[in-house]
């Protein structure tokens, strides 16, 4: 029986806020393949041991040995990168840094062809299209194997690089919502349809959710789960704060995730005099994130870019009310007013008006509690109420239809396989160059 070989590269893996890199690994060597996890950066002892996994070949820092084998390479081979080469030189509008780049990340792609030697690789893919994805392409053409990507959001959206000739070379594109893929065929229209595939991801469906009655007094909790990074927006929400604060709107705010805008951020809630409305948990485990959502009434996005965020399917498996903007695949998840609910993209007013509207939705003053038994006294806020639970349920039913995890990564199997064995059944794993190398 012939085994299949799949090199499986990511920017960095492991990664806590990627778990489904882990995942598609973990489904394909469940059904049999021999999985090769790469990663392009050198992960930290702390995220190795957090995530109990660890890469079997790490690109960064590279040695001078690899260098100069990626190199001689690169020359015996230099007919096979030579299109990729002349793309970088001569064609696109891409300015002098970002060419230099794509021609320091070919010779990357060297030295990950050097060191899968031995491996017998029939395949090589890449999840997220930044510049791993032109390193994992040239190594493909190096080694004269199949290429396939999957793009996801941002770096199909805002960090599009080089995508034509990524398209081009893959032999399978897999991307998270039906939005992203058509994007990718109205914005490259010589890319054949039938390469484009959506590969949604999914969550566990929680098997119950509780949903808690407040009173006019209580506050409304908040909760925001990302990377502090420009592109997830976390500066719109502690503005949003602000104006909730200033509509006397009793409220706390949790974010959740650490990154580069840290600074900005706490400077930004002192500036407001949000100190005890807001909150920056920093990184939170896996394990802690339960009682996160547990505690939070609304679950809150307010990315400028996204693919489908598993934090908003998170939340609604359990039951919870969100609110996210109405962008990219978002829409396909969170359909408003019915699983959830979105606002305009950018517009801080709605935001909050949207928030106000959740908040009188879920106040249960006694009145409507005696409503429960006498429908004499019932009020149009009982009925508001009822319909929240209806969304609730709405939101926990569109999960489990659409993006439970263990059915998705089925379907992942089955059509990655399907796709990329039929492909390699006649590459040889014998490599002549490589074993002069």
């Amino acid at each position: 029986m012939v085994v299949l070989t799949v090199a499986y590269l990511a920017n960095l893996f492991p990664s806590a806020v990627e778990p489904y890199v882990i995942e598609e690994i973990e489904e394909l060597r469940r059904r049999g393949v021999q999985v090769i996890a790469g990663s392009v950066r050198k992960p930290s002892t702390d995220q190795v041991l957090a995530i109990r996994c660890a890469p079997e070949i790490v690109l960064q820092p590279l040695t001078m040995m690899v260098l100069l084998r990626a190199m001689w390479l690169c020359l015996l081979r230099w007919r096979r990168i030579a299109p990729l080469l002349a793309r970088v030189l001569f064609r696109g509008t891409e300015g002098p840094v970002k060419r230099v780049k794509a021609l320091a990340h070919t010779w990357m792609g060297g030295c990950y062809a050097v060191q899968l030697k031995g491996h017998g690789v029939d395949h090589i893919h890449v999840h997220h299209g930044y510049f791993g994805s032109w390193i994992g392409m040239a190594a493909a053409r190096l080694l004269d194997v199949g290429f396939s990507v999957t793009l996801h959001g941002s770096d199909l959206l805002l960090h599009g690089t080089y995508l034509d000739v990524k398209l081009e070379s893959c032999a399978l594109c897999l991307t998270v919502s039906e939005y992203n893929r058509r994007y990718i065929l109205q914005r490259y229209p010589t890319v054949a349809e039938e390469k484009v595939v959506v590969a949604r991801l999914g969550v566990d469906v929680s098997e119950c959710a509780t949903a808690k009655s407040k009173s006019k007094d209580d506050p409304i909790t908040l909760l925001a789960v990302g990377r502090l990074h420009a592109v997830k927006d976390h500066a719109f929400l502690v503005r949003a704060c602000a104006q909730l604060r200033d509509r006397n709107l009793h409220f706390e705010c949790s974010i959740a995730g650490e990154g580069p805008e840290r600074s900005r951020l706490e400077s930004l809630i002192r500036k407001c005099d949000l100190e005890k409305h807001v909150s920056l948990l920093g990184h939170v485990a896996r394990d802690d994130m339960n009682a996160l959502y547990d505690r939070a009434d609304v679950v809150v996005l307010t990315s400028r870019s996204e693919g489908i965020p598993l934090v908003l399917m998170e939340g609604m498996a359990r039951g919870k009310i969100v609110l996210a903007p109405a962008i990219t695949g978002i829409p396909e998840l969170v359909i408003d007013d019915t699983t959830g609910f979105l606002y305009e993209p950018g517009s801080l007013s709605e935001f909050v008006e949207r928030l106000e509207f959740i908040r009188s939705f879920m106040i249960r003053p006694r009145m409507m509690m005696r409503a429960r038994n006498d429908p004499e006294h019932r009020s149009p806020l009982f009925s508001a109420t009822r319909q929240l639970d209806w969304v609730r349920y709405a939101a926990r039913v569109q999960v489990r239809n659409n993006f439970d995890r263990s059915r998705n990564l089925d379907s992942f199997g089955d059509m990655f396989l399907q796709r990329i064995a039929s492909r390699t059944e006649s590459i040889p794993h014998e490599d002549f160059v490589l074993q002069q190398i």
